[in-house]
C-alpha cells in the first residue's frame, strides 16, 4: 500500500461525486481550485456561485494549521479573494519546518455555523481505525480527551452496533444523521481505496452534514482499478519538496511503464547508494544503512519492482549512477545493489540493464 496525499479540493470532490450514489442524497459540496494560471472571470463563469454570497479561501497545499497560522480569509466576496489570493500566489511560506511557495488555493462558500464535529478515519494492515469528537474545529488537540475511537478489523460490517461507541453521547436529533453519515463515509472510504481521511470540522445544515475542512490520502497501487472514480487526480509533492531533473526523469519512466520504478535523492554529496529491487527489500536496506550510523551517508532511496525490461532498468541505472558519481569529491562511493525474492521479474534481464549502465560509465570515465 502507498499512501499518497491529495489536495482538499480532490477529497471534496470525490466526496460529492461518491456520497450520492453510496448514500441516495447528494452533499451540497461547492469548492474551486485557484493556481497561476486561473482567470477569475473564465471561473466565475464556470461556477456562477463565486458571485451568489460570501467566500472562504485558503492554500491547498498538503500542510495542516491554516487557520492557526492566518491563511484563511472568511466573509469575502470574489474580488476580495482574488486580492488575498495575488498576495500569496506563489510566496514562500515556513510550516512544520518546511518552506514552499504557496501555489494552490481552495475557494468554498463561507458558512456561518455553530456546531463543529471531528471525523477521522485510518487504514492500517488488519483495519480501520475510526475517530469521532463533538468538539471539533482547530481546538481538537486540546480537546483530544472528547474523541472517541473504535477499531474495525478488515471484513467486517460497519453496523449501528459498531458506530454506537462513537455518537453515543450525542443529542437524539442529530445522532441518527450523524451516525449514517459516519457509515458511508467509511463505505466511501473503503469503496475508492482512501487510506487516511479527516474532516475538521464537519458541521450540520439544514440537519445535513457538511464537511468544512477536508483531509485525505489514497492507495496510489489502486489506481488501476479506480481510474474511472477518482477521475483526474493529482498526487502532489509533500510541501517544500521540488522534483528534480532526474527525479523528473524517473517519474516520466515510471509512469509510462507497467513495472515501479521510483527514485529520490536524499543527499546529493552521499556516498552510499542503493539501487534494489522491490519495495519492501528497498526499505529495509535503506533502514540497515541508517541503522548503521551512515544515514547522513545515504545518498538516495531507489526501488524498482514488477518486471521492468532490460531497457528501463538501462534507463534507471544510468541515472542512479550518474547522481551517484556526480559530486568530484576525491572520495569514494559504494552503490548497493540488490532485492528481495524475484516473484516474477526476470532478473537476468534487469541485472544486464545494471551492467550495461557500469559499463557504458566505465568507458565514459
Amino acid at each position: 500500500m502507498a499512501r499518497k496525499k491529495i489536495r482538499e479540493y480532490d477529497s471534496k470532490r470525490l466526496l460529492k461525486e461518491h456520497f450520492k450514489r453510496l448514500a441516495g442524497y447528494e452533499l451540497p459540496i461547492k469548492s474551486a481550485q485557484v493556481t497561476q494560471a486561473t482567470d477569475f472571470n473564465e471561473l466565475a463563469e464556470k461556477e456562477p456561485w463565486l458571485l451568489s454570497g460570501k467566500l472562504v479561501v485558503k492554500p491547498d497545499m498538503l500542510f495542516g494549521k491554516r487557520g492557526k497560522s492566518g491563511l484563511v480569509a472568511l466573509n469575502l466576496d470574489l474580488s476580495q479573494v482574488a486580492v488575498f489570493v495575488k498576495e500569496r500566489l506563489g510566496k514562500e511560506v515556513e510550516m512544520g519546518g518546511c518552506k514552499g511557495p504557496i501555489t494552490t488555493f481552495i475557494v468554498e462558500p463561507f458558512i456561518p455555523h455553530d456546531e463543529e464535529f471531528y471525523l477521522n478515519i485510518v487504514s492500517d494492515r488488519l483495519g480501520c481505525t475510526i475517530s469521532f469528537s463533538e468538539c471539533g474545529g482547530i481546538e481538537i488537540e486540546e480537546n483530544w480527551d472528547k474523541v472517541k475511537t473504535i477499531f474495525l478489523p478488515s471484513g467486517v460490517s460497519f453496523t449501528s452496533e459498531l458506530c454506537a461507541p462513537l455518537v453515543a453521547t450525542l443529542a437524539l436529533e442529530v445522532r441518527t444523521e450523524i451516525e449514517e453519515f459516519i457509515k458511508v463515509v467509511y463505505a466511501l472510504f473503503q469503496d475508492l481505496d482512501f487510506t487516511f481521511l479527516e474532516m475538521n470540522p464537519f458541521t450540520l445544515i439544514d440537519g445535513k452534514p457538511y464537511p468544512l475542512d477536508m483531509r485525505g490520502e489514497l492507495d496510489d497501487t489502486a489506481a488501476f482499478k479506480n481510474f474511472k472514480k477518482w477521475g483526474n487526480i493529482e498526487f502532489p509533492l509533500p510541501f517544500g519538496r521540488v522534483m528534480s531533473a532526474t527525479e523528473s526523469f524517473i517519474h516520466g519512466l515510471d509512469e509510462k511503464t507497467s513495472a515501479s520504478l521510483k527514485f529520490t535523492v536524499l543527499n546529493p554529496k552521499g556516498r552510499i547508494w542503493t539501487m534494489v529491487a522491490g519495495g519492501g527489500a528497498s526499505v529495509i536496506y535503506a533502514d540497515t544503512v541508517g541503522d548503521l550510523g551512515y544515514a547522513s551517508e545515504l545518498g538516495n532511496y531507489a526501488e524498482y519492482s514488477g518486471a521492468p525490461n532490460e531497457e528501463e532498468v538501462l534507463q534507471y541505472a544510468r541515472v542512479v549512477i550518474d547522481c551517484a558519481t556526480s559530486d568530484p569529491d576525491g572520495q569514494k562511493r559504494a552503490l548497493l545493489v540488490g532485492g528481495g525474492i524475484a516473484n516474477f521479474t526476470d532478473v537476468a534481464a534487469t541485472f544486464n540493464g545494471i551492467i550495461r549502465a557500469l559499463k557504458e560509465k566505465v568507458n565514459l570515465t
